[in-house]
């Protein structure tokens, strides 16, 4: 299995980053794939894809290059630059990573997810500002469109992990935050069940970063900086309301109990207004008696409030849910 050595001064200094880049990359995986991890996700492949596929007919090129960058085993190094983890920086910011690499080490990382000698199309100087292009095309045309609301659902899932982490420390935090990753005790972190050599991070910067497709890779600046790309909770898109126990309706009342039911994730006002169809006022009404019976907490999230159950507001949903 791969994992990683991370002592304590890593561990506390450890944060959940928003990396616009790192969508716009799991999304271009997503595409490339072309298959859906759930109804959101076909959904959203069924506006998409066809025009994905026209752009790469159109351009054999970057059709290989990316078929090739998105290795089996291996992402290009390239294509996936850790996060610097400070500001908040923007996409355009971010993409500069790409387009700045040097050719020479472009070539180097697609031989290594290519498991072998590149095509003779593909030994040219200009494989990184194609990479560039066709992640910018993907975050212009599929991703920036609704990135507000990706931004939501992955503010959500961070405060989500927060309060894991107060509650089960890091394992409870981090255990299956993406297939194969668990906490191994006595400073390891399995990162997945690969046969790769163990790597010490000690004293590096080390980065969570939720994206909202169902992705993920691990990526590295050594020695300072180490980052872990994984699917949030939230997904693409909500498909359905989840069934509102018909004693907690006659409790709490239907519209209340309804909003209840919606935070076993954290959400913001506006995603609870979408989804329950409510209007404004009842829904921020209904949130100041939930908080303060003590069944949901706030807290903020970048530019959101996000609202989520407590562990008694769990206990009542599951309690009604078994009834």
């Amino acid at each position: 299995m791969g994992w990683w050595l991370v002592n304590t001064e890593t561990l506390v200094g450890s944060r959940f980053v928003v990396s616009p880049l790192a969508e716009a990359v799991a999304s271009l995986q997503l595409l490339d794939r072309g298959t859906a991890a759930h109804p959101g996700e076909r959904a959203w492949l069924d506006a998409h894809l066809p025009a994905y596929r026209e752009r790469l007919a159109g351009d054999p090129v970057t059709a290989l290059l990316v078929r090739t960058a998105l290795g089996r085993a291996w992402n290009a190094d390239f294509l996936t630059p850790t996060p610097a983890g400070e500001g908040d920086p923007g996409f355009e910011e971010e993409l500069s990573r790409i387009r700045d690499t040097p050719p020479d080490l472009a070539l180097a990382h697609l031989a290594v997810s290519a498991g072998g000698p590149l095509p003779p199309s593909l030994r040219r100087p200009d494989l990184p500002e194609r990479a560039a292009e066709i992640v910018a095309w993907v975050w212009t045309s599929a991703v920036l469109p609704d990135w507000r609301r990706r931004r939501r659902v992955i503010e959500a899932d961070i405060v989500a992990r927060t309060a894991q982490l107060s509650r089960g420390g890091w394992a409870g935090a981090l255990d299956e935050i993406r297939p194969g990753m668990r906490w191994l005790g006595n400073g390891r972190l399995q990162i997945n069940t690969r046969d790769y050599p163990p790597r010490d991070v000690s004293g590096a910067s080390l980065m969570f970063v939720p994206v909202t497709p169902v992705a993920g890779w691990v990526s590295w600046d050594e020695p300072r900086r180490y980052a872990v790309v994984y699917p949030c909770s939230g997904a693409l898109a909500e498909v359905g309301r989840p069934r509102v126990p018909e004693a907690l309706g006659a409790l709490l009342g239907p519209a209340r109990a309804a909003v209840l039911v919606l935070l076993g994730t954290p959400k913001s006002t506006t995603q609870l207004v979408a989804l329950t169809g409510q209007g404004l006022g009842s829904v921020g009404r209904h949130l100041k008696v939930l908080l303060d019976a003590g069944l949901v907490r706030r807290r903020r999230a970048g530019r959101s409030v996000l609202y989520y159950r407590t562990e008694t507001g769990d206990a009542l949903v599951m309690a009604q849910q078994d009834g």
